[in-house]
């Protein structure tokens, strides 16, 4: 029994470390990238509800795979050989780019609950994904050990891209 309680603990302590360690920078970016995505999606006019919740969740795991090959054969290709142990390092160090596009596509499916049309489906989910960006960069900064006043920086930066990104969206359905 030792044994076992000596393997979740540090099965626990391995999970606690990744967390500690988790990639906010790709929560950022993919919530970034998800509200182009709608925001892009939004000005070629109305469609099925589904096919935004699939492109969501295509754009974002297309950008993963992006990702995980510019890791595997830029930077880390150069520092040490690539064995399963490193592919999967990496594909989970920059998972959070697709599961930065769940929540904006979980807004888009809910929607229809909500009695919102696809423009109101849109704003909903560019909203999430607006709100996302500006948590995950204010939680990277906490998590980072910086001052209350940096995170208020970072998190009013991602808001003003944020809005860039929706001005955007007014500019082009305008």
């Amino acid at each position: 029994m030792p044994r076992t309680r000596h393997a979740s603990a540090a099965r626990r302590a391995r999970r606690a470390e990744r967390r500690a360690h988790a990639n906010y920078t790709g929560a950022v970016y993919g919530s970034m990238l998800a509200a182009s995505v709608v925001i892009g999606a939004g000005t070629l006019g109305d469609f099925p509800i589904v096919e935004l919740v699939v492109l969501l969740l295509l754009t974002g795991l297309v950008f993963w795979i992006a990702h995980v090959h510019a890791q595997l054969f830029g930077a880390r290709m150069a520092q040490r050989s690539l064995d399963g142990r490193v592919v999967l390092e990496v594909c989970r160090e920059e998972w959070p780019i697709v599961q930065a596009a769940v929540p904006p596509a979980v807004a888009v499916a809910v929607s229809p609950l909500l009695g919102l049309g696809v423009q109101g489906a849109i704003w909903l989910s560019v909203a999430v994904a607006v709100a996302g960006q500006v948590g995950w960069s204010a939680t990277a900064a906490r998590r980072a050990g910086a001052s209350w006043n940096l995170v208020a920086v970072t998190a009013s930066v991602n808001l003003v891209l944020g809005l860039v990104i929706i001005s955007l969206k007014l500019f082009l359905t305008h």
